[in-house]
């Protein structure tokens, strides 16, 4: 009776420890930044301050919560759409070097986490 009450015990707060668990693993931050010198993003972005374009934490903040902000930022750096710049001159955004989904949504999930 002990034996099985040991068990229970312990199966039950096994399953609940996995329920704290993060749905998904962190973001490979080494594989991330590789990517962005890569491409060189960084000639525009840097995590904390302004240059040609925002801030990685800007980018973060604008779409951190939002259940699509991902997918916006996949869509950003793989299309190449008009972005707007601090001077007030638009241009077109790099087309980032790769085709993986898993790197692309690496690279969102990394960027998120700033």
């Amino acid at each position: 009776m002990k034996l099985k009450t040991t068990i229970l015990f312990t199966g039950s707060l096994l399953f609940a420890a996995a329920g704290i668990a993060p749905a998904h693993a962190a973001a490979d931050e080494a594989a991330a930044t590789a990517l962005m010198k890569k491409n060189d993003c960084f000639k525009c972005h840097a995590p904390d301050k302004t240059k040609k374009g925002p801030s990685l934490k800007k980018v973060a903040d604008k779409y951190k919560g939002k259940a699509d902000g991902e997918d916006k930022i996949i869509k950003n750096i793989t299309t190449g759409p008009k972005v707007k710049l601090d001077d007030g001159t638009e241009e077109e955004h790099k087309i980032i070097d790769t085709k993986d989904p898993k790197e692309l949504k690496n690279l969102a999930q990394w960027i998120l986490a700033r």
